[in-house]
């Protein structure tokens, strides 16, 4: 890849605007600018209170051309969730503390001077033998983002050889421009999650880890349906990057309910029980801007997140903005969503949603088992969820099993 074929990516990458979705493209781009057949990206978190330093890396997306290949069509890589030091003892911990570029022509004969060291645990377990690598730091405004690392660089024969200095020209351009989109992404999510912490003060079940699950259960479930829908890739990538960002807002209107509803320890009366139906409407009042597709999305998802696929969930059909009856049914009630009358993002959080709630430790309950969780959520299908989108989310079980690593329950 040329520089010239960079600054189009340089374009594509400007338009994503969820910090994850960023992350996976960036080294998905990072390996084909070096012709690469697998890497990993990392990204900084702050180390717990036993650990050295005041940041460590987080791995966030792994990528390998020749797994990928042997897996079923459409199926997903699964791979380690692991943190890393910022020291001198791994590659790109070594990489994040110095900030520069390592170029290994081969991972199994390091220099004996040389402070750090390969872990080869991956090769053993996989099969996959890892020869080169190129790690490089993602700065931005003199902050360390990240790191990432691409291994195993392919001549046109196929053959693995050594990342050249043009590649370590090559990447280090690349790796400055995606540097500066993805701190930009990171402030959306900032501010993202500043929203939620306000919900998180009202209501102690709406925390961060909790929406990212969610978001994160979201995103993959869409993948697999658009999957076998032949949804167009274009279209699809535009609307998982929509998704994304809109699902962690689905529940943000409960900080206009009141904390003697929202925080009861008893089952809610009728009337308390109405009240809180309302967090829907109230959420997606909050997003007006007509000519965003976030905000389209996402006043779309809180309100019919509770809807259900045999139409007796809520609000039913209410205007967005006022919560005034479109449809009322004989009582002159609204009457409820039914199908694919729900759009498809509240279908698919809805399921989220449930899925994470059954999982998680809450005051008034503990977690529930694994199999109590599955065995409900494919009780539901038909009556309360939609049955393709649950034939979706248990292909993918692995893939929401891994977000939800990425994501304990008791992370801040």
């Amino acid at each position: 890849m040329d520089f010239k074929n960079i600054i189009q990516v340089d374009a594509e990458l400007n338009k994503i605007q969820d910090f994850d979705l960023l992350l996976e493209r960036i080294l998905f781009e990072a390996r084909k600018v070096v012709n690469a057949d697998a890497g990993s990206i990392y990204i900084t978190v702050p180390t717990e209170p036993q650990e050295e330093g005041n940041e460590k890396l987080s791995i966030k997306y792994s990528q390998n051309d020749t797994i990928q290949k042997n897996l079923p069509p459409g199926q997903k890589m699964i791979y380690s969730i692991f943190s890393v030091l910022i020291n001198e003892r791994s590659i790109s911990g070594y990489c994040a503390l110095k900030r520069q570029l390592i170029n290994i022509p081969d991972m199994y004969n390091i220099p004996k001077e040389a402070t750090y060291s390969f872990n080869s645990s991956f090769d053993v377990i996989t099969g996959y033998k890892t020869v080169s690598s190129l790690t490089i730091p993602l700065i931005a405004d003199k902050r360390l983002m990240g790191v990432i690392q691409v291994l195993n660089s392919k001549n046109k024969k196929g053959a693995i050889v050594p990342f050249s200095s043009d590649d370590e020209i090559l990447l280090t351009h690349f790796a400055n421009n995606a540097s500066t989109v993805l701190q930009r992404a990171y402030i959306t999510r900032a501010m993202i999650l500043r929203m939620i912490k306000m919900s998180e003060l009202r209501d102690p079940k709406e925390t961060g880890t909790h929406v990212n699950r969610v978001a994160g259960y979201s995103v993959e479930i869409y993948d697999r349906w658009a999957y076998h829908k032949k949804i167009p890739e274009e279209q699809r990538e535009k609307y998982r990057d929509a998704l994304k960002i809109a699902s962690m807002l689905h529940d943000v209107g409960k900080v206009a309910i009141s904390d003697a509803i929202l925080k009861k320890p008893a089952r809610f009366t009728p009337e308390e029980y109405q009240i809180m139906q309302n967090h829907t409407v109230y959420g997606a009042s909050l997003f007006n801007d007509t000519s965003s597709p976030v905000d389209d999305l996402a006043c779309e998802i809180a309100l019919t997140h509770h809807e259900n696929w045999d139409g007796t969930g809520y609000p039913g059909w209410v205007d967005p903005h006022t919560g005034a009856t479109i449809k009322a049914n004989a009582a002159g009630k609204p009457l409820g969503k039914k199908e694919t009358e729900i759009p498809l993002g509240g279908r698919i959080v809805a399921i989220a949603d449930v899925y994470d709630a059954l999982c998680s430790k809450r005051v008034y309950k503990e977690p529930w088992t694994e199999d109590d969780v599955l065995n409900e959520i494919r009780k539901l299908s038909g009556t309360k969820f939609d049955p393709e989108l649950i034939e979706a989310f248990f292909e993918i079980l692995p893939s929401i099993k891994q977000t939800r690593e990425q994501y304990p329950e008791d992370a801040n």
